[in-house]
C-alpha cells in the first residue's frame, strides 16, 4: 500500500507500469535500454479514492487523463529506470495530495466608499492633466 495521506492509501495493484525507450540523454544506452516509465492509474474505477477526491483529480489531470478515466504519467527525466519509476510514483502521489485539498470558494466583496472616492479623484486629476495638454500657449479655454 502506498500512503498518500492519513485517509488515503493506494493499492500497488491499481498502478500499472510500462517501460519504454526514452528520448534525451543516455548516449548509446538510450537505444538499447527501456528506461522511461509510463505509469497508469485508473482514477475512474479506483476503490481507494473517495468520490470528491476522484472528481478533483480528474479535473487536475487534464490531458494526462484518457477517455476511460485512466491517468497516464510519463517519466523520462533520469537515465535509470529505478529513478524514473520513483519520479512517476512521486508525481502521482503529489497529484492525489493536491486533489485532496478543498479550495475555499471566493466570496465576492464590494469596493469601499473610500476606494470609490480615490478612484473618482484620480480620474478627475487625469482628466485635468489631459485638458491642459490640449491648450495652446497663450490661449484660454
Amino acid at each position: 500500500m502506498i500512503r498518500v495521506n492519513a485517509q488515503i492509501e493506494l493499492d500497488e495493484r491499481e498502478i500499472q507500469e510500462d517501460f519504454v525507450r526514452a528520448s534525451g540523454p543516455g548516449g548509446q544506452n538510450v537505444n538499447k535500454v527501456s528506461t522511461a516509465v509510463q505509469l497508469r492509474f485508473d482514477v475512474a474505477r479506483s476503490p481507494s479514492l473517495p468520490e470528491p477526491v476522484r472528481v478533483r483529480l480528474m479535473a487536475l489531470a487534464g490531458r494526462r487523463l484518457t477517455q476511460e478515466g485512466v491517468l497516464i504519467i510519463e517519466a523520462e527525466r533520469y537515465r535509470s529506470q529505478r529513478r524514473n519509476r520513483d519520479d512517476a510514483l512521486e508525481r502521482l502521489i503529489e497529484l492525489v495530495r493536491e486533489a485532496c485539498e478543498v479550495e475555499t470558494p471566493r466570496r465576492p466583496t464590494r469596493p469601499t466608499l473610500a476606494s470609490k472616492k480615490r478612484r473618482l479623484d484620480s480620474k478627475q486629476r487625469r482628466g485635468e492633466t489631459k485638458k491642459l495638454r490640449g491648450l495652446k500657449p497663450g490661449t484660454e479655454h
